[in-house]
């Protein structure tokens, strides 16, 4: 029997994470979305008030062909090379996607409303390749309401910079790690100092820091498997999301730190936390999990649609589930690294691991575009 209190937190779930303080972005993306109103539904239905993909994303809408062959028609026709082909059809589509989120974008006052697209994951380890992607990528989309995505690889944390520096809106995907998050706060802001010095307007740059959550429970939990112990299995499904809090824990430091009340008495945006990979790997755990315990003021949570439903049907959002879990999270993660665990281990492989699926995945895309352009009787170069 459902108690009232379970009835209250399951309706309007959705509605409820929103008004707590969460905006809810689709992780997802394709034309046949965009131009049969599905976009824009779920905008006016599912309270959405943002889009990230990723070349996974890209692979699976563009791989088909389906809904792209008039303009994979004309890009044969114009002999142009697949790598060009590729970006015009990803940038058309985040355009137009763009478009119909403009007036989310234009009532939260650029803070919400937004797409993401990503630099060719390829440049994942070159700054200077990935800057003038970036560069490009935000010529040829053309909105003020797209972010592009910068890896948070070693090499990517420059980039971040520089790019935020130029008054390019950033999202910084693939953080796994609470080290490296410290990094992609401390590039932020040195972008916005680097923005302030050429006197740009800091109200109008915004960033999400994009911290993983699933495939750190998918990694860690095989290991606890492994090991087999009481002890052992008694920690699965626990080290995402204290990752995830600790995460938030410094993001509230680092924006209540002097270097941060300078940049926001200049109207500088926080860059707001992004919880990605939300959608469960392991079918024991609640659909929902990773939605109903990272509930917190200020976060963003991208959803793949079904998540995103599920929520919908019977997510229970109780209130902020991060703030108060600090102590725990540390003594979870704790006793990970004390069973032979190492942290550290686990988040590189998931970053070399996720920057090595982004390029397998954009290869693959390149090759399903090239077969399509060849098939209409011109050799991609």
């Amino acid at each position: 029997m459902i108690t009232v209190t379970e009835a209250t937190a399951t309706a309007g779930a959705l509605k409820r994470l929103s008004d707590e303080g969460v905006s809810i972005w689709l992780d997802d993306l394709s034309r046949g979305r965009i131009e049969s109103g599905n976009l824009a539904e779920l905008v006016e239905t599912k309270h959405v008030v943002g889009v990230t993909t990723n070349p996974s994303i890209f692979q699976a809408a563009i791989g088909s062909g389906k809904g792209y062959e008039e303009q994979l028609t004309d890009l044969a026709t114009r002999g142009v090379t697949v790598d060009e082909a590729v970006r015009m059809m990803t940038t058309a589509d985040v355009r137009a996607a763009a478009d119909v989120l403009r007036p989310v974008y234009d009532t939260t006052g650029g803070r919400d409303g937004r797409v993401s697209i990503e630099v060719d994951p390829r440049l994942a380890h070159d700054t200077r390749a990935t800057i003038a992607e970036a560069r490009q990528l935000a010529w040829l989309v053309d909105r003020p309401n797209v972010m592009i995505k910068i890896p948070a690889t070693t090499a990517g944390l420059p980039a971040i910079t520089e790019v935020i520096g130029l008054g390019i809106s950033v999202n910084v995907t693939l953080i796994f790690s609470l080290e490296r998050y410290r990094e992609v706060m401390d590039a932020y802001l040195a972008g916005l100092e680097k923005a302030a010095k050429k006197g740009l307007d800091l109200s109008t740059i915004h960033s999400v820091a994009s911290f993983f959550v699933s495939r750190v429970d998918s990694e860690i939990d095989k290991r606890l498997t492994v090991l087999g112990t009481d002890a052992a299995l008694a920690l699965k499904g626990r080290a995402a999301l204290a990752n995830a809090r600790l995460a938030y824990e410094a993001y509230e430091e680092v924006f209540a730190g002097q270097r941060w009340n300078s940049l926001g008495g200049a109207r500088a945006n926080k860059q707001r936390p992004l919880w990605a990979s939300t959608g469960v790997k392991d079918p024991a755990y609640k659909d929902t999990l990773y939605v109903d315990d990272l509930v917190a003021p200020g976060t963003v949570n991208t959803m793949p649609e079904a998540t995103l439903n599920a929520t919908a049907d019977h997510g229970r959002i109780t209130g902020d589930t991060v703030t108060g879990g600090y102590a725990q999270a540390r003594a979870d993660l704790a006793a990970v690294e004390a069973l032979g665990i190492s942290y550290d281990e686990v988040v590189q492989q998931l970053e070399d691991e996720g920057v090595a699926k982004f390029e397998v995945a954009w290869q693959d895309l390149l090759d399903a575009v090239t077969k399509s352009l060849n098939s209409k009787g011109v050799d991609a170069e």
